[in-house]
């Protein structure tokens, strides 16, 4: 449903995105994982049509190009940044945002009532957003990207501050939009929010796409390896090895092992090797 065709952008000396070529199908919820500053948001704000490529182009299926206003009204947003008014109530956010895609009467006080209902803010309708907790905004930001009833959905980095019972409430909404068929890009930092929830993912680092696959397609390109964990004496050691049953009797061969056990391969490490150790701020 959206391709993206040797896309590069830059900001002055800044190479933000560097020919990056991507397709999201119809229905797939792609995830884009890379560390702060690789680019991610620069790439959701191509795609929705706030910036334009320096080079490559960037068309949604069946609609164009998303520069064009009309293309927009096909695709929810849901920014890092909370796009919400805090001196007004949920509901008269939602209304208002509702009101800037088109929507009026009984449609608009429709999709208002399943979007509060969505977003478990129902009871809360009334109440100022500055009252809102952290969680209680990020939930009400998702709502107002689905107003509209968009088929394809944006969504950049959507748990970023929130208690783990929101976080949870966000990933189930997420998995609900999967299941009715939206197609969702979803960017996030964290290895967890991919694996949970991402039918394939992009691995991307100073603009450049690194990697592209299914989590175990990943795990097999770049050589994942199991964790053989064995204690003796009070102290750990850890061993990355193919065949863990071989790499343990060998050290049972030289000394005694009090306890052991072997972690599967993880995305984590692919994400390490693709992009470094060292610390990003």
């Amino acid at each position: 449903m959206v391709n993206l065709r040797s896309i590069r952008k830059s900001f002055g000396d800044l190479v933000a995105v560097r020919d990056v070529s991507l397709s999201v199908a119809k229905g797939e919820l792609l995830g884009l994982l890379g560390p702060n500053g690789a680019g991610k948001s620069t790439l959701v704000s191509l795609v929705v049509g706030l910036l334009t490529p320096d080079a490559g182009s960037v068309t949604i299926e069946g609609f164009g190009d998303p520069a064009d206003a009309r293309v927009r009204h096909h695709i929810g947003v849901a920014t890092q940044a909370l796009a919400l008014y805090d001196a007004l109530t949920g509901e008269e956010n939602l209304r208002f945002f509702g009101r800037c895609y088109g929507l009026a009467g009984a449609a608009l006080d429709e999709r208002v009532a399943w979007c509060l209902d969505f977003a478990a803010l129902t009871d809360r309708k009334d109440d100022y957003v500055e009252g809102y907790s952290g969680g209680m905004k990020r939930r009400l930001n998702l709502a107002a990207a689905l107003v509209h009833d968009p088929e394809l959905l944006l969504l950049d980095e959507p748990t970023v501050g929130v208690d783990p019972q929101s976080r949870n409430r966000i990933f189930d909404s997420v998995r609900e939009l999967h299941r009715q068929g939206r197609t969702i890009l979803y960017t996030t930092h964290y290895m967890e929010e991919a694996e949970r929830l991402c039918d394939r993912i992009a691995i991307v680092d100073a603009g450049t796409l690194l990697a592209l696959g299914s989590i175990n397609e990943l795990l097999v390109e770049h050589r994942a390896l199991p964790t053989l964990i064995v204690r003796s004496h009070g102290r750990e050691r850890r061993v990355q090895t193919a065949n863990p049953l071989v790499e343990l009797n060998r050290l049972a061969a030289t000394g005694t092992i009090d306890t052991f056990q072997v972690e599967r391969p993880t995305l984590e490490q692919v994400f390490l090797r693709l992009t470094g150790k060292s610390l990003r701020d």
